[in-house]
């Protein structure tokens, strides 16, 4: 494959990892980063805070001119969801017209319950070709080059099979998928039951707890998916079973090290209130709790986390009325 010119709009973890990713392959990457300061500390160090061990190499390049990082031929969206539309308006004001989006931030926009997809396209008027990038991957062990796979969903499939070509690597699979709203969806729904999971462990209530929450989790997902128009084959693939699994038990996952956080009696605002970095699951449980009011429908772990973040309630007497629902078939 041709030598390309990429740009990550974002210099986190997870953009930085996939920029070190796609030196590798090949292609010539630059990160534009907001802070000055940051941006000054990593040129010179050329070390990343939140990926202690990894050499970030010198042929990356790094910049604070967002003007110049859209200039490129693909545009690598990493950054957190609450952020996206003001960043993307200002990447259109500079003038970045036709351009390939590649999406890898995973939420939902609050109060519009809209996705990134169709935040990205109402700001740019849809002058764009947008693909979205999610999956089980944890940008620590990306960054490491440790093996993982992820999917690259676009309603135009051919698109999708570009990204995965841009992507894909001996220690990063890529698959395809034309299924955007499920892709989308899992990617973000996913945090929520994590942040539950995180909350299991620090109520300590074992590993049989966490399985019958993960499982119910995975429920949700897919009723919300399917009122959405959704493929709930999508639900059982990397973006749905397989980012709930890494996502919910990992010591990386920051959503899982959230809800531990409260399981143990801390409250979420001194939380967010400590943390460096977006718990993308914080936003999602307010955005899915909104939009199952507008379309009626029960997805009691999602408002239960709700609760327990918004409404301070304790997290074992969201465990109790979880537990105390009505009895019903597993299918329902």
């Amino acid at each position: 494959m041709r030598k390309l010119r990429i740009s990550i709009i974002g210099i986190g973890s997870w953009g930085t990892a996939l920029g070190i990713h796609l030196l590798k392959n090949g292609h010539q990457v630059t990160i534009y980063g907001r802070l000055e300061d940051n941006i000054v500390q990593i040129k010179n160090e050329r070390l990343h805070p939140f990926l202690p061990g990894i050499e970030i190499p010198e042929d990356l390049k790094i910049t604070g001119d967002l003007k110049e990082a859209c200039n490129n031929e693909y545009l690598v969206l990493a950054v957190p969801s609450p952020y996206v539309r003001d960043v993307v308006k200002k990447m259109y004001r500079s003038g970045f017209g036709k351009k390939t989006i590649i999406n890898v931030a995973k939420g939902y926009e609050i109060e519009s319950g809209l996705r990134m997809s169709e935040v990205v396209a109402e700001v740019t008027k849809g002058e764009y070709d947008y693909c979205v990038l999610s999956g089980p991957t944890h940008a620590e062990e990306v960054a490491k080059g440790l093996p993982a796979a992820i999917v690259a969903a676009s309603d135009n499939i051919e698109l999708a099979r570009q990204v995965q070509q841009i992507f894909n690597s001996e220690t990063l699979r890529v698959y395809t998928n034309e299924d955007t709203l499920g892709v989308e969806l899992g990617g973000s729904f996913k945090n929520v039951v994590a942040i539950a999971s995180g909350i299991v462990d620090g109520l300590e209530f074992g590993d049989n707890a966490k399985a019958s929450l993960i499982t119910r989790g995975l429920y949700e997902m897919k009723q919300l998916g399917r009122s959405l128009g959704a493929n709930p084959e999508t639900f059982n693939g990397l973006t749905g079973i397989g980012d709930l699994m890494v996502t919910c038990m990992s010591k990386h996952s920051r959503n899982r090290g959230f809800g531990e956080k409260i399981g143990r009696g801390m409250k979420s605002s001194d939380i967010l209130e400590a943390s460096e970095m977006v718990t993308e699951g914080v936003y999602a449980a307010k955005a899915f709790y909104l939009m199952s009011k507008r379309l009626n429908l029960d997805l009691p772990i999602n408002e239960e986390v709700y609760k327990c973040i918004y409404e301070d309630k304790k997290p074992l007497d969201c465990f109790k009325d979880l537990m105390r629902r009505e009895m019903k078939m597993e299918s329902e």
